[in-house]
């Protein structure tokens, strides 16, 4: 049992209490270099600290020996791909370079139960006593009933897959980078609104920022960076959105082609990380139950998609009061 502290975020605190952390990015493509900072905090502080993502990339293609079990990869700097587009081996290959443990584990897109198996055999191999779930964005906070979801289907794969991982003590969420998922229709008056229904019932940990001068801020800015040097057709929207708040840029900042004619608004909110509790997230969803039979992401989308037809009238989107 923790006891939370006025100087500490609770989220850290939970944290600090483990001595095997799997660091997972919940959404898919660059979601795990959400969780650089928080990861290269804690290995400092002296924990083992293992980095996960459940990928975008065409894993099947890889050599077998790439593979630790079913829907489990392990990627190192030297992992062969004719994808171009692979998260995972540009940030192994960033980790070696400064000289940190470079594997990076990945889970290709699948249901709840082929997703939950595969997290099951890197806790049991890894000796894992605490998941984070980092999300890039905060639409893994929507719990099914607004107007917009962003893109849910794989955060809410990875959400239900550790919510059945009863045995592991701790299992947290973090999103960095609020105000992200507009472009994706996401109302972030009800991303707040959610955070507070969740702190009502004890699952919200808190916000604090990643502070600028930090050394995990440089070192993620140069992650973020060889990511996007090395594949800027590929470059990372909410990652650069981030990196550059981080950088005390603000409004229309443009950083990659990708994002095209639509404005941005690049802030100091994206700075932020919200913290939040599996459990608590989990027992608020609506359709999360649902998921569980879940093989394919395809079955995902088509549970979600049922569930959306039958709402007699979603939440509408809310405007800031100020």
């Amino acid at each position: 049992m923790t006891t939370d502290s006025f100087l500490q975020p609770p989220l850290l605190t939970r944290l600090l209490a483990a001595e095997r952390v799997l660091v997972a990015g919940a959404g898919g493509g660059h979601d795990v270099y959400a969780g650089l900072p928080i990861a290269l905090a804690l290995r400092a502080a002296g924990r083992e600290v293992h980095l996960a993502n459940l990928s975008f990339t065409h894993l099947h293609g890889l050599d077998g020996s790439a593979w630790a079990g079913p829907h489990l990869a392990r990627i190192t700097p030297d992992t062969r791909s004719a994808d171009r587009q692979f998260p995972e081996r540009s940030l192994a290959r960033w980790l070696r370079d400064h000289q940190l443990p470079d594997t990076v584990w990945a889970f290709p897109p699948t249901g709840v139960q082929t997703l939950r198996a595969a997290y099951r055999a890197l806790v049991d191999l890894l000796g894992i006593d605490a998941i984070l779930l980092v999300d890039g964005g905060t639409d893994i906070l929507m719990r099914g009933d607004e107007a917009g979801l962003g893109t849910p289907e794989e955060d809410m794969a990875s959400l239900a897959a550790v919510a059945g991982l009863k045995e592991v003590p701790q299992r947290l969420v973090a999103c960095l980078g609020f105000g992200i998922d507009a472009h994706h229709g996401v109302s972030h008056s009800l991303v707040l609104e959610n955070l507070a229904a969740l702190q009502r019932e004890g699952g919200y940990l808190g916000a604090f920022s990643v502070p600028p001068d930090s050394p995990e801020a440089a070192l993620y800015l140069d992650a973020v960076a060889r990511a996007r040097d090395e594949r800027p057709e590929h470059a990372s929207i909410v990652q650069g959105s981030v990196a550059a708040a981080l950088r005390g840029e603000f409004g229309d900042v443009r950083f990659t082609e990708r994002t095209g004619d639509s404005p941005l608004f690049v802030n100091p909110l994206m700075t932020l990380y919200f913290g939040v509790t599996v459990e608590a997230l989990a027992a608020r969803h609506l359709y999360l139950d649902r998921l569980e039979g879940t093989t394919t992401t395809r079955e995902i989308a088509s549970v979600i998609a049922d569930f959306r037809e039958d709402l007699p009238r979603p939440r509408p989107p809310r405007a800031f009061p100020h």
